[in-house]
């Protein structure tokens, strides 16, 4: 009997615990949307009557900012460690909740699209030559973020590797990443992508905005394509697809050939992404 009251001890201080952290948000409902967890059983852990799964309670954990066992500490104790944690130290901007409501909003949207990419587009740095890299969107805390990786031709020969790291947004049927170069900080690039219109991911077109290395960094704009691997992959098999190529390269399907190619129509007054 102590240990059935001791559990149902645990459970009310998990619900009264995660009513006080969910206080901090604008609504419960943007908790929900931004963890994409469904209301109805997020209102189950609210009331006590079930416990989420390690999996959803680490999703918890990393949003309201508190580690799993101090979700069961007594709720006043909880309450002060809750507090120091989530205290702003500076105002938030008025524009802030409309941030808030677009990163809740692109969770949802972007779900069926976490997993690994091969992406192609021409070089910034290696005029006339296409760069094929390997991007991973994964979700983390009610956000979704992107993760790229490219193998580029060393001076002195050989390889080296550009990581790009960033968010992933999505608006009004539009996608959206923005990152930066992790290693040498000198790049910040964004790539807006069009939605799949199939029943399965196969493919994605866009643009993408960078800078040249060198000197010169040259601000540009290119077509660029996303081709879906799956939601888990070989990381070293991917990663040895990547490298700068050659457009008519085997290793480019010709559908993708056409998707990066940048040669506008004739009379078009700006640059266009294509459509697939």
């Amino acid at each position: 009997m102590a240990g059935e009251d001791s559990a149902a001890e645990m459970r009310r201080d998990f619900a009264a615990n995660l009513r006080l952290a969910c206080g901090y948000e604008p609504s419960v409902s943007e908790v929900c949307r931004r963890l994409g967890i469904n209301r109805t059983q997020f209102n189950r852990y609210l009331r006590g009557t079930t416990r989420p799964s390690a999996f959803v309670l680490n999703r918890l954990c990393d949003h309201f900012g508190v580690e799993a066992a101090e979700f069961h500490l007594p709720q006043a104790q909880f309450a002060r460690i809750v507090a120091l944690r989530r205290r702003p130290d500076v105002a938030r901007p008025a524009f802030a909740p409309v941030v808030d409501a677009l990163r809740g909003a692109s969770l949802p949207a972007l779900h069926g699209y976490l997993g690994y990419w091969r992406v192609t587009y021409v070089s910034l740095s290696f005029p006339g030559m296409l760069i094929r890299a390997l991007s991973h969107l994964f979700a983390r805390g009610g956000d979704v973020y992107h993760r790229r990786i490219e193998r580029l031709p060393a001076p002195g020969g050989g390889t080296f590797k550009c990581r790009y790291a960033g968010m992933a947004l999505y608006l009004e049927d539009r996608i959206f990443l923005l990152d930066a170069e992790t290693l040498t900080r000198n790049e910040i690039t964004q790539t807006v992508l069009f939605p799949s219109r199939r029943s399965r991911l196969t493919t994605l077109t866009g643009l993408y905005c960078g800078v040249s290395a060198g000197n010169e960094r040259r601000i540009a704009a290119t077509r660029i394509a996303f081709e879906f691997l799956g939601k888990v992959v070989d990381r070293r098999a991917a990663l040895a697809g990547c490298g700068v190529v050659a457009p008519d390269a085997p290793e480019v399907p010709p559908a993708i050939r056409t998707a990066v190619d940048n040669r506008q129509g004739r009379g078009e007054p700006l640059f266009y992404a294509l459509g697939l």
